[in-house]
């Protein structure tokens, strides 16, 4: 009994100061985005996957080593900054159809903040030669209104003002 109760005053003397509790507003967004692009879905699904340091320029390393999204369930979108492995893993592939649709969970730009975001890829034919790239993101936690203007005007120039002229002038042809 002696050594309980001792063993409890000690715990009281070092329990740390209780930490402020703050509330964080949640809500939840979902839009959607599509591109027309020229060429087959195969060929815009593997211009969107693998490596895409070609295209996607928001990086929390000026220099990153690699950066891409793995297409294959359970891969990863990563940006490695240098050799030691140093890096940050933006989402996970949580689906992948290929050519048809990738699906990757994860917060992207968000990190450190109690958000998750799924995004998806998915990929029609429309005619012979072009493709229709939807982009589909639902996004829930701590985010407000004016946070998920962001991240749809982000896409916007991720998809609309990167991917589609880097496909259009034919680069993603050199990454192969």
């Amino acid at each position: 009994m002696h050594t309980a109760l001792l063993l409890i005053a000690m715990l009281l003397m070092v329990a740390p100061a209780s930490a402020e509790v703050k509330a964080l507003e949640r809500s939840a967004f979902s839009f959607e985005l599509p591109v027309m692009l020229p060429g087959a879905p195969q060929e815009i699904f593997d211009a969107a996957t693998g490596d895409i340091g070609g295209w996607w320029d928001h990086k929390f390393s000026k220099n990153p080593k690699a950066f891409y999204l793995e297409p294959k369930a359970g891969g990863h979108f990563m940006e490695i900054f240098d050799d030691q492995g140093n890096g940050v893993q933006h989402a996970t592939v949580i689906f992948c159809d290929r050519p048809k649709l990738i699906r990757f969970e994860g917060p992207l730009g968000l990190t450190g903040r109690a958000v998750m975001m799924v995004h998806t890829y998915s990929f029609e034919a429309v005619g012979t030669d072009s493709t229709r790239l939807t982009l589909s993101v639902q996004g829930a936690g701590a985010i407000d209104a004016k946070t998920a203007g962001v991240v749809e005007n982000v896409w916007r120039h991720f998809l609309i003002g990167q991917f589609k002229p880097y496909v259009e002038a034919g680069k993603h042809k050199a990454k192969k």
